[in-house]
Formats: C-alpha cells, structure tokens, sequence
C-alpha cells in the first residue's frame, strides 16, 4: 500500500515544485521588504522625539517579544499547519509595518512593532514548510536556495528603502509598501496549490498512527522525538509514508492548540540537544561579534570611510547570497555528513575571525570577508539540518522556532560583549569572537562522536 502511495508522490510533482519555488519568492520579498526599513527605524524612532535610552528599549523589546514569541509560533505551525499559520503570520506583520506606516508618536510606534515582533516569523515557518516538503537528502539543497533568495531580497531592500527615504515622507512610503508586499505574499500563500501536493513523513516500523494535515505532523500516541521512535530517516523518498495535505481548522478549540504547542514545547526542552542549541548560540554571538563594531574599526584601524566599508560588507553580504547555492554541491561532496561539514566550516569561520582580528592590511580583510560570508552560510545550514535530523520531522516548526530564539538570546548578548571587548581594543569583540568560535570546535570535537555512537547521524 506504501509503495503505491509513494508511487503517486512521484506521478504529481508539478504541485510540490510549484509550492517549493513560491516559498523561494515569499522568502525574497519576505527580507527584501524588511530591510526597506531596518536601516530607517532608528533614525525614525529619534525624529519623533525619543532619547537614545527610550529608542534603545524599544528596539529591546522587539528583540525580547522575538526571543519568546518564536517557539511558541513556529510550534504553532505544528499544530495547526503551515498554511494557517504562515498565513496568520504574513497578515498581522502586515498590519504592523502599516501601523509603523502611519506612527506619528513614540506610543503608536512601540504599538505597531509589537504585532511584528510576536508574529514576524514567515521565515522559520518556510523553512518548516521546506522541510515537510523534501526528503532529508534534498533538504540541505533546498534550505540553501530559500537562504540564497532570502539573502538577495535583504541585499536589495536597503537600496530602495534608501531611494524612497531621499523623497519627503520616504519612511512613511517605506512603511506602507512593506505591509503591501506582506499582503502580496499573503495572497501567494493563499493560491498555492496546497489539495494537489503530496508530502513524506517518516515510517515507523511500529507503525505509529502519525497523520498529516496541511503541514502539520499530529502522532496519535503524542508528540515523541525520532530519537524515541524507530524512523527510517535514511531511507529514500519513494520508501516512506506520504498523506495528502489536508485542512485543519484553525478554529479548533483554543485549549487543545495551547496543549499541542506546550507538549511539543517541552519535547523539545526535555530532549538531549543541548549541545546542538549551545553550538547555534556560541556561533551566532561570535558571527555577531565579527559584524559588531566592523565599520568603527575600519576606521580606527586602517581609516577607511564609512562609504567604502559599506561597499566591503555588501561584497561580503553578495557572496553569503550566493554561498547558498553552494550548500547543495558542498553536502554532496561530504557524502551528507552533516556533523564533519558543521565542523569543518565552524573551524574555518574561527580562523577568518582570528585572520581578520590579527589583519594588517585591508587586503586582508578583503580576503577574510570572501571566505567567511561561505562559511558562516554553509554553517547556518548545517546546523539547521542537524536539528531537523536528530529532532524528527514530527516538530520541525518546534524545532526552528527553537533555534531562532537561542540566535534571539545570542542577539541580545552580543552588543553586550561587545561593547566591554571594545573598552579594551577595536579588535577586541572579534577577538573574543574567536575564544568563543574555538569553544565551539572543542565541544563538536567532544559530541560528534557521541552523535555517532548514537546512530544520530547518517554514514553512506
């Protein structure tokens, strides 16, 4: 039964590929409308007459709403399915770039960011939605190319962000065609073929009752990590189970939602990842590090105009673009181990940080921004796809709504870091950067093997 199930998978691709490439565009216009007003929100926040203290505990709190908002959502997604809930997601970060759109006082602009900072989270739940989509041999490709076009999109924002402010009332417009383009990308998610799309979930040998509803992974027995089960994660494509996406209502009662995200909460806090979410935190707060104060220490270091380093980092920032398309080929050539790739790419993101800390010459630096937007990208990925591997499918959207809020935690600590490093040196943060990075290779040399014993990677 299995197998003519499969086969079926296969006899209707054209609705999963159209899904997949729309997700790529939602994506694109996802960063590239965001990043239309990143560079304008301070600027914004100050000309309505707030202090630098009150504008930096706004941008706090979005941080902080962030930080806990995104499990709970993404595991949401779990529950209710992607469609639902990417839907609710683009819709209500909608109406808070157009609230932004008309603030004309510091309390109606702290307003329009909290619906944006508990609800901004189409990226993670696309990913999610990638994830249930291909098999764990294609994912590593696929989450590379959505990155790829995320990474365009956030390339390209600030310019016309930029263009639109030189123009009177530049922030406002910004504002309003940011909410237009998540409405544009709510009414793409609204047309995806989603009744004609097959998916794959993984086949227990025991047979657990496990059933699909519109991207969301619902086990009769609860909520268990494959860690717990028997799943044949390596097994191809055409020897798993696939369900037909279905509708789940999103009125379901409120308290079953609630039960369902806090026993897949606590699946996911209860289970034996704490070495994967300590390797996101110690990278991300080090990759942070390395951006911190760059521009400052252009400056100090090598004089260097702030012009001219912003084209430096758009250079970087085109190669971490493109680096996405690399992350396929690159999992090919590692035969799909993932923990040496993680580990590979970590090390050589701590020795560009200590080539860039140590660099005499702006050749060097050069140099080290061209290697590090590959790394830093091939490394996100990687991370991304040991959590899905180890944690199962069943909570995929747990699992990255999980791992978007220890990159929230990095965030808020790593301005912290910062600014002590530089009371001492301009290369003090990415100096610290590097201890913390050559934290991280000693504790993949020490778990790596202990993944392997466990059968929690997969050799060919």
């Amino acid at each position: 039964m299995n197998n003519q199930i499969c086969s079926t998978l296969f006899q209707k691709p054209r609705g999963r590929r159209r899904i997949i490439q729309c997700i790529y565009v939602v994506g694109f216009m996802d960063l590239f409308g965001v990043s239309m007003i990143i560079p304008l929100l301070s600027h914004h926040v100050k000309a309505l007459g707030a202090s630098p203290t009150v504008a930096g505990v706004v941008g706090a709190t979005y941080g902080i709403l962030q930080l806990f908002s995104s499990t709970i959502v993404c595991s949401w997604s779990d529950v209710v399915g992607r469609r639902y809930s990417l839907l609710t997601c683009l819709l209500l970060s909608a109406l808070g770039y157009g609230l932004l759109g008309m603030s004309t006082s510091i309390a109606l602009f702290v307003l329009a960011r909290i619906p944006v900072g508990l609800f901004k989270h189409s990226l993670s739940i696309c990913r999610a939605l990638l994830s249930d989509l291909v098999s764990e041999s294609e994912r590593p490709l696929v989450m590379g190319h959505f990155n790829a076009a995320s990474s365009v999109g956030f390339i390209l924002g600030p310019v016309v962000g930029g263009y639109l402010t030189e123009h009177e009332g530049g922030f406002y417009t910004s504002s309003f065609t940011c909410a237009v383009i998540f409405l544009i990308n709510a009414g793409l998610v609204w047309m995806l073929p989603w009744s004609e799309t097959l998916i794959h979930c993984n086949h227990t040998s025991k047979g657990r009752g496990k059933s699909v509803h519109n991207g969301s992974h619902v086990n009769s027995h609860g909520p268990v990590l494959a860690a717990q089960t028997e799943p044949d994660s390596g097994a191809p494509a055409t020897h798993r189970g696939v369900l037909r996406w279905r509708e789940v209502s999103l009125f379901q009662p409120a308290w079953r939602q609630l039960s369902s995200v806090g026993s897949k909460i606590h699946m996911v806090a209860s289970s034996a990842m704490w070495d994967l979410f300590l390797v996101r935190l110690l990278m991300a707060i080090s990759i942070m590090l390395y951006y911190s104060n760059f521009s400052l220490s252009m400056e100090e270091r090598f004089s260097l105009k702030p012009k001219v380093t912003g084209y430096l980092i758009s250079y970087s920032s085109t190669l971490g673009a493109l680096a996405g398309c690399l992350v396929g080929p690159v999992t090919q050539l590692y035969g799909k181990n993932m923990p040496a790739l993680l580990l590979h790419s970590t090390v050589l993101t701590c020795t560009l940080i200590f080539l860039y800390a140590t660099a005499p010459s702006v050749s060097q630096v050069l140099f080290t921004s061209t290697f590090f937007a590959i790394s830093t990208t091939i490394g996100r990925t990687c991370i991304t796809d040991l959590e899905l591997q180890r944690g199962g499918d069943q909570a995929s959207g747990t699992l990255i709504g999980a791992g978007q809020s220890v990159t929230a935690i990095g965030r808020i600590l790593a301005p912290l870091l910062s600014g002590l490093a530089q009371e001492f040196s301009p290369c003090g943060p990415p100096s610290l950067g590097v201890v913390l990075a050559l934290a991280t290779v000693v504790l993949l040399l020490i778990r790596i093997p202990k993944w392997d014993a466990k059968g929690m990677t997969k050799k060919e």
